[in-house]
């Protein structure tokens, strides 16, 4: 389902502040804030990764020079058990707080919900966003990091990141959300958790193509078309999806994805990035920027989220997948 928003919500600022190894990403210099140390100076990881969205959201605060408690409502989530790493970072903060959990794809389903706050009025400034911890993550999907246990070429590597962003009520300044997407989950039968990017990418296809679709567009219309966080695997299948709907490949060059970019040609990180500070850190800081210097005029992010649980995963179910689009602007 797309959402026109006649109102246009503007993202007043951005932030990104990542891990250690996160030094190593194309994206470094978009980032604000490189850590020294994974726990971010806290007892665990997943003390850490409250800091990292605590202090994340306190430096789009700084930007925009507001106070929380100028802030009507913080919107955000993560990978950890009943996200309870955004559940502490929100007592922090004092906001009123709207948990979320779309996996990855929730860098863009927080933007939509306080897109429309805003747009109904209820809303006059909403920091959203995302974050995801590499160690929390991947004791909790999949083994310690203390195991070594070996990954194949299909997996990908959960960035320690978080991203946010300002929404408020429009501002001629500052790019604004034109419309949104609301995915469908999209499950083809993957039940193979060191392959997110093939589950993931059916859901990506059907959301780029009923955006598209509904909005009477083509490819051609924006500056550039950015998943995340499908990665090198992903990435190659939505491609060939849509050039088996006649889609040019000088139009396929404009989708890009940021997990496949996230640490360039690096194959220590095997098939690219993933987690829900992949795609987060990459919109709120990278592609902001790229308004602001001019260079982009109109893109549509598309975050995808695989909606998996260790216990589902466990019990022999599938990965169901699902992909949210906001597609912005600026004059």
């Amino acid at each position: 389902m797309v959402i026109l928003f006649q109102t246009k919500p503007s993202l007043l600022a951005g932030a990104a502040i990542v891990g250690p190894l996160e030094s190593r990403s194309v994206f470094r210099s978009y980032f604000d804030v490189v850590a020294e140390d994974e726990l971010f100076q806290e007892k665990t990881n997943e003390r850490g990764q409250s800091r990292l969205i605590t202090d994340t959201c306190q430096l789009v605060m700084d930007k925009a020079q507001i106070k929380n408690l100028d802030v009507d409502y913080f919107l955000s989530g993560d990978l950890v058990n009943q996200m309870t790493p955004t559940n502490f970072a929100a007592r922090e903060l004092a906001v009123s707080f709207i948990g979320l959990f779309s996996a990855c794809a929730t860098s863009v389903s927080s933007v939509i919900i306080a897109s429309l706050l805003t747009e109904l009025g209820a809303s006059q400034l909403a920091i959203a966003g995302s974050s995801s911890h590499h160690n929390a993550t991947e004791r909790q999907f999949r083994y310690p990091v203390d195991y070594g246990a070996q990954k194949p070429a299909t997996a990908q590597w959960t960035v320690t990141a978080a991203g946010y962003t300002l929404v408020g009520k429009y501002n001629p300044e500052f790019p604004y959300v034109v419309a949104a997407t609301v995915g469908k989950v999209v499950d083809f039968n993957d039940t193979d958790p060191f392959h997110m990017g093939g589950a993931m990418a059916p859901a990506a296809y059907e959301t780029i193509t009923t955006h598209l679709k509904q909005r009477k567009q083509k490819i051609y219309d924006y500056d550039m078309i950015m998943t995340g966080d499908l990665g090198n695997i992903g990435l190659k299948l939505v491609k060939a999806m849509l050039a088996q709907d006649g889609i040019s490949n000088d139009e396929l060059k404009l989708i890009r994805d940021a997990g496949a970019e996230y640490y360039g040609e690096d194959k220590s990180f095997l098939a690219g990035a993933s987690g829900a500070g992949c795609s987060a850190s990459v919109f709120f800081s990278y592609v902001l920027s790229q308004f602001k210097t001019g260079r982009y005029k109109r893109v549509l992010l598309v975050a995808t989220g695989a909606l998996l649980s260790p216990l589902s995963f466990q019990q022999g179910e599938s990965i169901p997948c699902t992909a949210h689009a906001i597609e912005i602007a600026m004059n």
